[in-house]
């Protein structure tokens, strides 16, 4: 049996970052996911969504020394701009344009955009340079078993680990938070998220844009120019019969749909990338840690793609347990799990509810809620105050 301090369950990016985390530390870390990561915008199977690092984010990969792999390929977000496109009965149309500046905070963008597959083939290859930390592509966990003194870990490709902590980083429906008898509260919105990439004829001038209507809201955000063109990532929020719809068109028909789902902000767009699909959901775990084991990302907690928070909660998580775990000579004293719990389960509680309740408020087709949303967008940009406060909330700098 071989012995590891720290075994990840799940080789997504949250996963990765937490194995290059813990083995910054000095830990020996094994991080196994069934999925090898796909490295190319073109490969099937490749994550066509993308993720925008806020501040925090950056600093806490560049304080890894990841940051500086993937600089070169992230779009600065100067400008974030909410836009209310009217009700399901109203034409589609600008009715309400704001625009939240991140120079009104600092000298820094809100973020800077980067493709999923493009971080993963750059957290492979710090992994592959690393000392202690191994990466094991193909392989899927079968089995965990927390024990006072140790856990054990069954891994599909025959190998029996004997782990000091084990951290769950494997989604929605996480095989080490099911182990560990930990629930679930799910909210199903009946919606499902398209991602893909355009081109478009206007510039994006480093403006990530949500324009919300019936259904959920459509998101450009700002990528490098490709093909000589500038570019942007798409991710569109539909109802689940809509999005089947969708998918459903040939590209000409839905470059067409899409473009008049823009409000044609940036032009015509151009589809470039093929389009993926998954179902939205909000989930939040009872809790976080328990006995030898830790949860992160998805495997703690699933929000709409809205305000660009999923991913950055998840590194929020990692960056709480791995600075736990540089306090204490015990990873997984069951005093550093619970203070990793309380360190981040409120404003994880928080940040679900809310973005679950901001969801809500786009399903809704009565021009009521679609003139209340509007009023809202409305409010929120008009007072300085309460402008940066919010500003200063998304990025994850509201209590500081």
């Amino acid at each position: 049996m071989e012995k590891v301090d720290v075994f990840i369950s799940g080789g997504g990016i949250a996963g990765m970052v937490a194995a290059v985390a813990f083995e910054r530390l000095g830990y020996s870390v094994i991080c196994a996911d069934p999925t090898p990561p796909v490295q190319t915008r073109d490969e099937n199977g490749a994550d066509l969504r993308t993720t925008a690092f806020l501040q925090p984010s950056q600093q806490f990969l560049d304080e890894l020394g990841l940051w500086s792999r993937v600089k070169d390929h992230a779009t600065p977000l100067d400008i974030m701009r909410i836009v209310d496109a009217g009700g399901a009965e109203e034409p589609n149309h600008i009715k309400v344009s704001r625009e939240f500046d991140a120079r009104e905070l600092s000298d820094l963008p809100f973020g800077w955009n980067v493709p999923n597959w493009l971080s993963r083939r750059a957290l492979s290859e710090a992994l592959e340079a690393s000392g202690r930390a191994e990466f094991l592509a193909g392989v899927e966990t079968k089995q965990v078993f927390t024990r006072d003194s140790e856990a054990r870990v069954l891994l599909s490709n025959g190998m029996n680990l004997s782990a000091a902590l084990v951290i769950g980083a494997d989604g929605r429906n996480s095989l080490v938070r099911q182990s560990a008898g930990i629930s679930v509260r799910t909210t199903r919105f009946g919606q499902k998220a398209m991602a893909f990439a355009v081109t478009h004829p206007i510039p994006h001038n480093n403006v990530s844009t949500e324009i919300h209507r019936h259904g959920g809201p459509f998101t450009l955000v700002p990528l490098p120019d490709y093909d000589g063109q500038p570019s942007s990532a798409v991710v569109w929020m539909e109802t689940s019969a809509q999005a089947a719809r969708l998918m459903a068109l040939s590209p000409e028909t839905f470059e067409a749909e899409m473009s008049e789902r823009s409000c044609h902000i940036l032009g015509p767009l151009a589809l470039a990338t093929k389009r993926s699909i998954w179902p939205i959901i909000a989930q939040l775990a009872e809790r976080i840690s328990t006995k030898r084991v830790a949860l992160i990302a998805e495997a703690a907690h699933v929000v709409p793609p809205i305000g660009a928070q999923g991913l950055n909660m998840s590194l929020s998580d990692i960056k709480a347990l791995r600075d736990l775990a540089a306090q204490s000579e015990d990873i997984c004293a069951p005093e550093v799990l619970e203070r990793y719990h309380k360190a981040r389960f409120n404003d994880i509680r928080l940040r679900v509810n809310g973005i679950s309740m901001l969801n809500h408020t786009s399903l809704g087709d009565m021009p009521l809620l679609s003139n209340m949303r509007a009023l809202g967008i409305q409010t929120l940009h008009g007072a300085a105050p309460v402008r940066k406060g919010l500003m200063k909330l998304g990025l994850g700098l509201g209590r500081r």
